[in-house]
């Protein structure tokens, strides 16, 4: 059983640690980049804490992902498409 990482003594808000660990372990983006694409939307924040949030935070994350069970919602099939061409509509 993981116990449920606390959030307090932070200085930044948890939407944004979780965003900025969800980018570096989503994409494979080095720390530089997700500290430039924070900086970007007015964040300013160092590689370094975005290296100590997401060795501290990554345990969690990964056992709430794998936790997901997966839901007959999470997959779909598409069954027609029409596709027009030259303004003729063509169905596959």
């Amino acid at each position: 059983m993981i116990k449920s990482v606390s959030y307090k003594r932070h200085r930044f808000p948890p939407e944004i640690i979780a965003h900025a660990v969800w980018l570096y372990f989503r994409f494979p983006l080095s720390l530089q980049l997700v500290e430039e694409m924070l900086l970007k939307r007015g964040i300013l924040v160092s590689y370094e804490t975005v290296c100590r949030w997401a060795l501290k935070f990554e345990p969690d994350y990964a056992h709430r992902l794998r936790r997901k069970r997966p839901n007959c919602r999470d997959i779909w099939h598409l069954d027609e498409v029409v596709v027009t061409i030259f303004g003729q509509k063509h169905w596959l």
